[in-house]
């Protein structure tokens, strides 16, 4: 069995990792993140997961995956929050309107530099919380590390009403895209994956099966 290395420390993408089954190590990769002059948020995002696991990869052995995430309004990013006042902001601009969340992934063999590159989107549409509901939540903290304001998965806020896509890709990682990847580095994981990923993020999926679908092309 090939070693694994997440090239990433979000509690988010370590517990969604886990739901493969296979024991892994985690090695952040610290690299810049700034967006390239002209470079459109998928080309961004898409090369930044890249990037994150050659990082990684000079320095383990087996396989290196990376991920990146976006929340875009239209066309702009909506970045982690600088402090409360701007996380306010941003929430009650994405309040009952609907907004795009894209994850880049990658994985990078050590052995020869082989390596896989995808990007998810998802569709988000945003329950009309009020006023004090986003009072209340940002002043847990926990909108201020995550892009666009918000966790979905956090059961207090309970920010998101619907969605097109894949719910694990708005966490971080979307791990059918994940598991088609891996399937080129020898690695079937497909198995199971997504009734555990439903039982886990309790979301009913509609688009496991046209993902995985992908692999038998």
């Amino acid at each position: 069995m090939r070693r694994l290395t997440l090239a990433s420390n979000s509690p988010r993408r370590i517990e969604l990792l886990g739901l493969l089954g296979l024991p892994f190590e985690v090695s952040p990769a610290d690299i810049d993140e700034q967006q390239g002059p002209g470079e459109t948020p998928l080309a961004y995002v898409r090369r930044l997961a890249c990037e994150k696991a050659r990082f990684i990869v000079k320095k383990r052995v087996g396989l290196v995956v990376a991920a990146d995430t976006i929340v875009m309004d239209g066309d702009r990013l909506l970045g982690k929050p600088a402090d409360p006042a701007e996380a306010r902001q941003i929430l009650r601009k994405l309040r009952s309107r609907e907004h795009q969340v894209v994850t880049g992934l990658a994985i990078v063999a050590a052995s020869d530099g082989r390596s896989f590159a995808d990007v998810c989107g998802t569709s988000v549409h945003m329950r009309d919380y009020t006023d004090t509901e986003i009072d209340a939540y940002v002043a847990t903290g926990d909108p201020l590390d995550k892009a666009g304001a918000y966790g979905i998965q956090n059961a207090d806020f309970h920010p998101v009403a619907g969605l097109d896509g894949c719910y694990a890709s708005v966490m971080g990682l979307p791990l059918c895209h994940l598991a088609v990847g891996l399937q080129g580095f020898g690695l079937d994981l497909s198995r199971g994956l997504p009734e555990r990923c439903q039982a886990y993020l309790g979301h009913h999926c509609t688009v496991y099966n046209t993902i995985l679908g992908m692999a038998q092309r």
